[in-house]
């Protein structure tokens, strides 16, 4: 009983793991179809500003929650402004574009805070399960996720600004027609995409080493999770993370990490060539 209560745990962690880590690039790539290869770049951003928070006394919780995606979501604006804008419904530009950013913004951390890793000391120690010791900064990744899901969810669907931005991405023309800005509601949905990838390296610099290329490890699962979701946004996102987050996990405990992830691209490959729309492109038709 104890160690299933352990596999458990340690499956929805996974599955609240992809949730936080693929959320950003689900607004930027399945909303606004810009293929965002810097979207682990966001995310090393958010861990550094962890800890550059860290470093001038602000609080861990703080910094992760609050500090991180305000400033990714910054960086997002300037961005989007300077380079993205230019390139919207070229998905091959944006792809080639968000490369070069990557690039560049792994270049100027490195030059700024070095190529060595950084730790950030998880909070809240572990407990006991039976003979079993779990940390207890894991609850907390998992309820952020529900809480995450939650939020995307009412803000896309009972507030004006979500409600604008999903018509803006669908009919741009009729949303300048009646006096909404197609190009601000982007930049503002660009930041918030950014500020979520941005929130994710935050909650993760706990549990990975913060180094310059640290994205690079995030980045495919995000894109696999995304585009295995289909064209709905949160049930896709919600289906994904579950499936392959439980098969990653799973086959981690029966065999080992490097396997479990072999076993997560086996899933994506096989999963795609039966449902090539994805889960919500087979599934769930209509939902958000």
């Amino acid at each position: 009983m104890d160690l299933a209560l352990v596999v458990l745990i340690q499956v929805l962690y996974a599955v609240a793991s992809l949730v936080i880590v693929s959320a950003g690039l689900a607004v930027i790539f399945g909303m606004m179809k810009v293929i965002n290869l810097a979207h682990g770049e966001f995310m090393m951003l958010g861990a550094y500003a962890v800890i550059a928070a860290l470093k001038i006394g602000i609080n861990l919780w703080i910094a992760m929650f609050i500090v991180a995606p305000i400033a990714v979501g910054l960086v997002g604006v300037v961005l989007e402004r300077l380079v993205i804008r230019r390139l919207y419904g070229r998905m091959v530009d944006t792809m080639l574009a968000t490369w070069g950013l990557s690039l560049l913004l792994v270049g100027i951390v490195t030059s700024v805070a070095g190529n060595t890793t950084a730790g950030v000391s998880a909070p809240l120690g572990s407990f006991s399960v039976g003979a079993y010791s779990v940390s207890g900064y894991t609850l907390v990744i998992i309820a952020v996720a529900v809480v995450l899901s939650l939020a995307i969810r009412f803000v896309l669907t009972r507030t004006q600004l979500g409600l604008i931005a999903r018509g803006t991405m669908q009919k741009p023309d009729m949303a300048n027609a009646l006096g909404i800005s197609p190009s601000r509601v982007y930049s503002v949905t660009f930041a918030v995409g950014a500020a979520l990838s941005g929130l994710a390296g935050g909650l993760l610099a706990p549990l990975t080493g913060v180094v310059p290329t640290m994205g690079a490890a995030f980045v495919a699962k995000a894109f696999i999770t995304v585009i295995g979701g289909g064209p709905a946004i949160l049930a896709g996102l919600i289906g994904a993370s579950t499936l392959f987050g439980a098969i990653n996990q799973l086959a981690t405990f029966v065999t080992t990490p490097v396997l479990g992830e072999v076993a997560l691209l086996v899933a994506a490959i096989v999963m795609l060539r039966l449902l090539p729309q994805g889960i919500t492109g087979r599934f769930f038709k209509g939902s958000l």
